[in-house]
Parts: structure tokens; sequence; C-alpha cells
């Protein structure tokens, strides 16, 4: 059996799945203790999922149910967290260091915090490190991340009104293209396709696979069609409905199947070159007559 767990890193959630014994009984929502690479953590079951298939990329191993001793020694390090939160950025603005603190993490035993920041190069921390170190009596870990990262852990809601997908369910970001928009006719207003990172909505990438299938079976904007006898062009396109809309000479905007205009458009560039034909004598000569 799988568990899907939720591991509090930070104020955000790292979404990962382990393997468990068949035979124990877990509830959503309940607290559990998980090892990675990165140590030892309590987590959060989100989902039980049956099968014995084991995400090969991720490294999560179940340990145990989460005890009351467990779950009182994980509220200590969020108060500590923040503690250390607050001390380290005091000391980031009294040594003036050109970086802005985003969150701290602390192993559940304890054994060590990892501060998580942003900074534009690198970094000459080996002092702080020694402030912090001496402060807190215990490891400490400085580690560099993005933008995209500071959202995962920062949290907060996109514009779609839901909670952030980072911090909520994905694991890995994927990479997102300005062309991924263009595909599915979105305004490439950075204002609207940007997520709270500055950067592009992870969202765009969802659906672009059906995107991509959908421009191979619908015909391109641009391309003239002639329908019952009416000429006209491709002005848009509905990939979900796999609708056409065609503006015809005469001023008309009309939305068909994409399957009845099968075989019926022709590009843009064709188009043009048959009227020049027309225009210029050259299309093929009338019946009857050989010159």
């Amino acid at each position: 059996m799988n568990l899907s767990v939720n591991i509090n890193c930070a104020g955000c959630q790292n979404c990962m799945s382990c393997q468990v014994a068949d035979g124990e009984k877990f509830k959503c929502g309940e607290g559990c203790v998980v090892e990675t690479s990165k140590g030892i953590f309590l987590a959060h079951i989100q989902q039980i999922v049956p099968g014995n298939k084991v995400d090969q990329a991720c490294d999560c191993k179940f340990l145990r149910k989460a005890t009351a001793e467990d779950l009182e020694k994980n509220q200590q390090n969020l108060e500590s967290a923040q503690k250390a939160l607050d001390f380290c950025a005091q000391r980031i603005r009294t040594r003036n260091l050109p970086m802005k603190l985003v969150g701290v993490q602390y192993l559940l035993d304890g054994s060590k915090a990892v501060f998580y920041f942003t900074a534009d190069g690198r970094v000459d921390f080996r002092e702080l490190v020694r402030d912090l170190a001496y402060e807190l009596r215990t490891r400490i870990e400085m580690k560099q991340i993005g933008v995209r990262d500071e959202a995962k852990i920062m949290g907060g809601y996109g514009s779609c009104g839901q909670q952030l997908c980072c911090s909520t369910f994905l694991r890995d970001f994927e990479p997102v293209s300005i062309r991924m928009a263009k595909v599915q006719n979105l305004t490439l207003d950075p204002t609207k396709i940007s997520g709270v990172c500055g950067r592009l909505m992870c969202c765009l990438g969802y659906e672009h696979q059906d995107y991509e299938k959908g421009r191979k079976l619908l015909p391109k904007i641009g391309e003239h069609v002639t329908v019952n006898g009416k000429n006209g062009k491709v002005t848009s396109l509905d990939f979900i409905k796999e609708m056409v809309f065609v503006q015809f000479e005469e001023g008309a905007l009309e939305k068909y199947p994409a399957e009845q205009l099968k075989g019926k458009t022709k590009p843009a560039a064709n188009q043009e070159q048959e009227r020049e034909a027309e225009q210029n004598g050259e299309g093929e000569a009338p019946p009857g007559k050989v010159d």
C-alpha cells in the first residue's frame, strides 16, 4: 500500500509518496514520521493509494505513525524556527548582507536548522553561520533558493482563487514557456499569465499536450476556407470543443466543427497565389477552347 504524504518544510507542503506494509490502518490527515535524503520529518497523510507501485524518483521512507511525543517535538520545532527566523533576520541587517531570508526548517530531532534565502548572486555568509551556530547551538545549513521555491515556501493564493499549486501538490517545477500561452490563445500580458513568483504560471503546462494535439487536428488561424460556396478566413479556434470560427468576406462570423471543414481549408499563401493567377489569366482554359 502507498501513502501520499505532505511534509511541512518551512511553511510549505512538499508532497511525497512512500510505501507501507499492508494491514496497517491509516487516516487522511493523520501524522506520521518519514525519512528523506534531507533528514527525518513529521508529515501528514494526504492520500491512501492501494497497490505497491513506488515512485522511483522519491526517496521518502515511512518510519512510523506520529506519537504524542513526535507531535509535541514538532510544535517545539515550529516555535524554535520562528525565534531562529527573527534572530537571523536581525543578524542579516546588522551585517548588511545582500540576501532575503525566506524561512527556517528544523529536523524533527532538532539536530539541524536549515535557513532558506534568496539572493541575486553568491553571498559570503560564513560569519552569519557562526552567529547562528553560537546562538542556536545546533548544526546550521544555509540554502539559496529561487523565486519559485520562495513562493512554494511562503504559500498564498493564485489568480484562480485557489492555493498555489507549488505549495500544495506540485513536487517539481516543470519548464514553462511563453509559447504555451500562445498555443492556448491566451493573452501575453505578463500580469495575466505570471504567478505570485513573477514567473510564468505553472498551470500553463497542465493542458499543453492537449492543445498541441488539437493543433494537429484544427486548421491554422489565417487559413482560407470555402463553405457552401462562401469564402472566408479562420479567425480563431476553440481547442477544447474542436470548433473553428470563420469570418466570411461579406462580414458574417460563424463557427463550425473542425470535422466539417476537413479538406476545405487552404493556406493563406496558396489562396493569394490562386487569386493572382486568376487576375493574370493564368488559370485553366475554359472548356472547348484550346490555345
